[in-house]
């Protein structure tokens, strides 16, 4: 319910005169008109007319998305604002008119007036739970409990900027093989379709037997003639099926999250990236003075992946039992020993939390190590995949006419 009323929380359109008597307009998001009005007058502005702003579709279907980009420059600007000693409404002005993403204005302006209305800071982005996780929710509701918020902000800038970082780097290693698989299939597609068939109309001229490989690509080629609309429908349907699965059903996210940690190519990149992902948000949670058993709850859905997220959960139990933590990792044997003796030197010598950060920045340096090495390798392996398809076509064409001039 709180995700619908965040989504659907009407904007007012108003003019009116400020308190050194200049005449403004502008927009204001808010629950209802009667708290559009107790915000304006708080802000000094007499209104002259208030309106309710009416939604346009297209307006919503041209909306630009909130990326978790938005929120991490959004984390960062009012970290700045705040280390400045700008007051947090009027940070949440600036932040907002720097903004250049209408619907990320929207969700801060939102949450400038929830705070406005009396709420706290971590109440008000409660109100957007798609966008803000319990984990950030919990952080900044810790730094205004201890009156260290600016501090507390930095923190979890820091920690999205991280994150985000990571993210973009695995994203980099999936997205060039991908990008030069469609292209490759495309160009296939379009060769099949337009090239095939005037290579075909020629030896049909010829009057002789074609040579195997070629009659093999000739079959195919008017088979895709024919039936190419059932090709993309077929291909549409398994993309489609596949994302609806991943949705739907825990058990097929479950095993992808279970097959990449398997991947003979990817595999390690994505260990990589979930061993790095738990340190920095262990170490994160820990450091803002959130106890180590709510940490780790924190953490295990952090991680991303169920394998890593059971582990994690485990090692809650057993710390719960009164288990350090260097053990409860051990015990799963699913944490590098690297990872494990920093953590024991950390128990031992107090900061927990410093040792997990080195921990993540080293795993965040193998990552990104391991996807140069990974897109260097992949390619010239891509690059004999193009070959092996563009080539073979070619040669499937010209077979029939080396075969004449040997003949001749």
């Amino acid at each position: 319910m709180a995700v619908k009323k965040a989504q659907m929380m009407p904007t007012f359109v108003y003019e009116g005169i400020d308190r050194k008597g200049a005449k403004l307009k502008g927009e204001i998001p808010a629950r209802n008109m009667a708290l559009a009005k107790v915000t304006l007058r708080k802000q000094g502005i007499t209104i002259k007319t208030i309106r309710q702003k009416k939604k346009n579709i297209l307006d919503g279907l041209m909306k630009k998305r909130v990326s978790t980009l938005d929120i991490t420059i959004f984390t960062r600007q009012l970290a700045t604002m705040m280390k400045a000693g700008v007051p947090l409404v009027q940070s949440f002005e600036i932040v907002a008119e720097g903004l250049e993403n209408p619907a990320m204005r929207e969700v801060v302006l939102g949450i400038k007036g929830e705070v406005e209305g009396g709420n706290t800071f971590a109440g008000a982005l409660r109100k957007y739970p798609q966008y803000f996780d319990n984990l950030f929710c919990s952080l900044v509701e810790s730094g205004e409990q201890s009156g260290a918020l600016e501090t507390m902000l930095d923190r979890v800038a820091i920690y999205k900027e991280k994150s985000e970082l990571l993210k973009q780097k695995i994203k980099k290693a999936m997205k060039y093989p991908a990008t030069v698989i469609v292209v490759a299939i495309v160009v296939t597609i379009i060769l099949m379709v337009k090239v095939v068939p005037v290579f075909e109309e020629l030896f049909s001229s010829f009057g002789a037997d074609l040579p195997a490989f070629t009659k093999m690509v000739v079959n195919m080629s008017q088979w895709m003639q024919k039936y190419w609309f059932l090709l993309i429908i077929v291909i549409g349907v398994i993309i489609a099926g596949f994302l609806e699965a991943k949705k739907r059903s825990k058990k097929f996210r479950d095993f992808l999250d279970k097959a990449a940690l398997k991947a003979p190519i990817f595999g390690d990149l994505v260990y990589k990236a979930i061993i790095a992902r738990y340190s920095r948000t262990l170490a994160t949670t820990f450091a803002a003075g959130v106890p180590l058993i709510d940490a780790l709850e924190s953490t295990a859905g952090a991680t991303n992946n169920v394998v890593y997220e059971e582990a994690v959960m485990k090692i809650r139990e057993d710390v719960a039992t009164g288990q350090q933590l260097q053990f409860a990792m051990r015990v799963t044997n699913k944490f590098p020993a690297m990872a494990v003796q920093m953590v024991a030197i950390g128990e031992e010598s107090g900061a927990l939390d410093a040792m997990l950060d080195k921990v993540a920045t080293h795993y965040e340096n193998e990552v990104d190590n391991a996807v140069d090495g990974l897109t260097s390798m992949m390619e010239p392996l891509i690059m004999s995949v193009l070959g092996i398809l563009v080539g073979g076509l070619v040669v499937a064409m010209y077979l029939p006419i080396f075969q004449m001039g040997s003949v001749v």
